[in-house]
């Protein structure tokens, strides 16, 4: 299953920057996830809102987040990855992860 790959080698993963939070009901610490669920981060949520809702070409998309081209393209590809596989097996998905900076906190420095 495409998604979370925990303890591999190479660079750390750089945060991308996201203009909001989407809106989404998180459960509380006594809800759990339902099984097979798949999990989107706010970056992957933005990913989305940047090239389907706003029509930004890609490098205009990744220059918006502060990455790369190419690091924007493979973010991209995993994402769609994650809901085709959501769709087609009907799992639920839901929105978790912190590998973000939201811009409008750091508009003021």
């Amino acid at each position: 299953m495409p998604g979370c790959r925990h303890g591999q080698r190479g660079r750390n993963r750089g945060r991308r920057w996201i203009d909001q939070l989407p809106e989404y009901h998180q459960p509380s610490r006594s809800e759990s996830l339902p099984p097979n669920s798949i999990c989107l981060s706010p970056v992957e949520i933005e990913i989305f809102r940047l090239i389907d809702l706003e029509n930004m070409t890609q490098q205009e998309a990744a220059a918006h987040m502060g990455v790369s081209r190419k690091t924007f393209w493979i973010d991209l590809q995993k994402a769609r990855r994650k809901v085709a596989h959501a769709l087609v097996h009907g799992h639920p998905i839901c929105i978790a992860g912190r590998d973000y900076k939201l811009r409008n906190q750091y508009e003021g420095e």
